[in-house]
């Protein structure tokens, strides 16, 4: 299938983007993998995205997990997309690491933090694979549309926006349900990451706090103002994963979290 047509594919449904922060081990990243292949013959009704970091370029503190780097995970990602029939996204921070991901990776996701970062933003985009570009904390809703003509001036229009959250004072965020309702009238689909907008950035000290708790919550309202794009970290056991784990949705909370979201999108 044409990137054009993966993209059509993906857009007309609603669907969720759903994985760990980081890729740990084999192991985990193929459980969560499994789970995630259940979910979508559960849910017919929607699209489903893997979506893990093989490197987290952005951690807090220098003696963080940062994951098993970008040649390891290769062919982790390769399996997810064969053996359990998932599209694929992760994030990329350096311009040359998107063309060795090219054919395990279907999603390329630009980082909030390096939302504003030309050349790489440039870069990315002509690989014509879809592009998520994260809205950055300290961005305004309106500010997005320079980067996404960033990417389009690439001749590329398979655009995601994800919100995930605005900076509010130190160490916490808030979601502006007005600002998003308002990036989503530029005309490419919005989605709505649940978890990392619970997040404390730098609440524990050395690392990110949260608040897994307000993730299904906040993801309700974004469905009831219209938002068909939900992204959401998930690990089996989110007390001991290696990073973001207070923010992380529990593996087997996933199910309900999806039944209770598609009841608020078959009336919207």
């Amino acid at each position: 299938m044409s990137t054009k047509n993966l993209y059509e594919t993906l857009i007309s449904k609603p669907f969720f983007v759903l994985g760990p922060c980081v890729i740990e081990s084999e192991k985990t990243t193929y459980l969560i993998a499994q789970h995630i292949h259940d979910l979508a013959a559960q849910f017919p009704e929607f699209n489903f995205v893997f979506k893990a970091s093989f490197d987290k370029a952005n951690r807090t503190s220098i003696e963080s997990y940062r994951g098993p780097g970008l040649s390891a995970s290769i062919p982790i990602f390769k399996r997810v997309q064969e053996e359990f029939s998932l599209l694929t996204l992760t994030d990329v921070h350096t311009e040359g690491q998107a063309e060795k991901l090219m054919d395990v990776i279907d999603i390329f996701q630009i980082p909030a933090f390096l939302c504003r970062q030309t050349d790489l933003v440039c870069s990315v985009a002509k690989t014509q694979k879809i592009i998520n570009v994260k809205k950055g904390q300290f961005l305004s809703h309106s500010d997005i549309q320079h980067v996404v003509k960033k990417i389009t001036s690439q001749g590329n229009n398979q655009v995601l926006v994800t919100e995930r959250g605005t900076m509010f004072g130190y160490n916490n965020l808030v979601v502006d349900y007005a600002g998003m309702f308002e990036m989503s009238q530029m005309g490419y689909p919005v989605v709505f990451d649940a978890t990392h907008s619970v997040q404390k950035p730098g609440g524990q000290g050395n690392k990110s706090g949260g608040n897994r708790e307000m993730a299904p919550i906040l993801a309700k309202a974004a469905a009831a103002i219209g938002i068909k794009g939900f992204f959401m970290e998930t690990h089996p056991d989110p007390e001991n994963a290696l990073s973001d784990g207070p923010n992380m949705i529990k593996l087997d909370n996933l199910k309900t979290i999806i039944e209770n979201l598609r009841n608020i999108i078959v009336t919207t």
